[in-house]
């Protein structure tokens, strides 16, 4: 193509596409089109009728700057300002995880066996950790009456749950505690479910994370330690302390650790060690386990 082409929006995405890919994006044509669309104010969907149309200078300058930044690995969803998670629109920043998929079976996981209760008293339910609120918020907005406590010693990621919650219309059906797992919450209340995507990297692991994780997510939120079930030793005895007679606990992991959860969830004597939900490559991603009853 000669150098007087117009920058089209297809071009510009073809470009960008095979400069972010040579630049290590796992997923370059995606990028581009988020941060073009982005630039534009326009839905991405919108892109595909629009190929050839130039873009204004404003946008394209924009657009530039946006590339440039995820080119020095900066998550899409900081450059954004959000992240889709659950068919839902979440606010993300930099002092909270970027939602990702693998979450999401933990959520089906928890909407499923909710629904399923023959309890006719609506589910209370603690998200532990909850970061910008993901868990907490789904539970609340689709759970009607569910009573959804969302804990997070992070002051930061608190705010950016608590702009979610009202995001989704669920304020009222979501409390906002700032704590450290369920240690600061008083005797009473006890939950139906416990859920958790708890920090879980071992420090090994943490140097083989991709670039755009470990140097721009927030790094408490996801080294547990030298084992990478630090966070998890703690959180299993303090949930059986906590869950009603029958209550679930759910726990997002790696699939490295697995094995080493399971087996801190069989030491504990009050819970029964559930199966495993895999996720879409058929590796283990949620530990499931049940409260025995009283």
């Amino acid at each position: 193509m000669p150098d007087s082409a117009p920058w089209t929006i297809g071009r510009l995405l073809q470009w960008t596409t095979e400069y972010l890919q040579s630049r290590g994006s796992d997923s370059p044509r995606l990028d581009a089109e988020v941060l073009l669309a982005h630039a534009l104010g326009r839905p991405r969907i919108a892109l595909y009728t629009a190929f050839d149309e130039a873009p204004p200078e404003d946008a394209r300058a924009a657009f530039r700057n946006l590339v440039r930044r995820r080119a020095e690995g900066v998550p899409v969803a900081y450059l954004v300002g959000y992240r889709e998670f659950y068919s839902l629109r979440f606010q993300v920043t930099p002092d909270v995880l970027v939602p990702r998929p693998e979450t999401e079976h933990l959520v089906v996981a928890l909407l499923d066996l909710a629904r399923t209760r023959t309890d006719p008293a609506p589910p209370a339910i603690a998200d532990v950790g909850t970061g910008s609120g993901i868990i907490a918020v789904c539970a609340a907005k689709y759970l009607p009456g569910a009573r959804v406590v969302a804990i997070e010693l992070s002051r930061a990621a608190l705010a950016v749950a608590r702009a979610n919650a009202a995001a989704h219309g669920v304020s009222d059906g979501v409390e906002l505690v700032e704590g450290d797992l369920l240690e600061g919450l008083a005797p009473e209340p006890r939950f139906d479910f416990i859920a958790s995507n708890p920090p879980y990297v071992a420090a090994a692991e943490f140097d083989r994370l991709t670039r755009d994780v470990r140097e721009h997510e927030p790094r408490d939120a996801l080294l547990a330690g030298a084992r990478g079930t630090e966070v998890i030793e703690r959180l299993v005895p303090q949930a059986a302390e906590r869950l009603n007679g029958g209550g679930h606990l759910l726990l997002e992991i790696s699939p490295m650790i697995h094995d080493a959860v399971c087996e801190i969830v069989r030491a504990e004597a009050r819970l029964r060690l559930g199966e495993t939900i895999k996720d879409l490559a058929r590796l283990p991603r949620v530990v499931h386990a049940r409260r025995a009853g009283d």
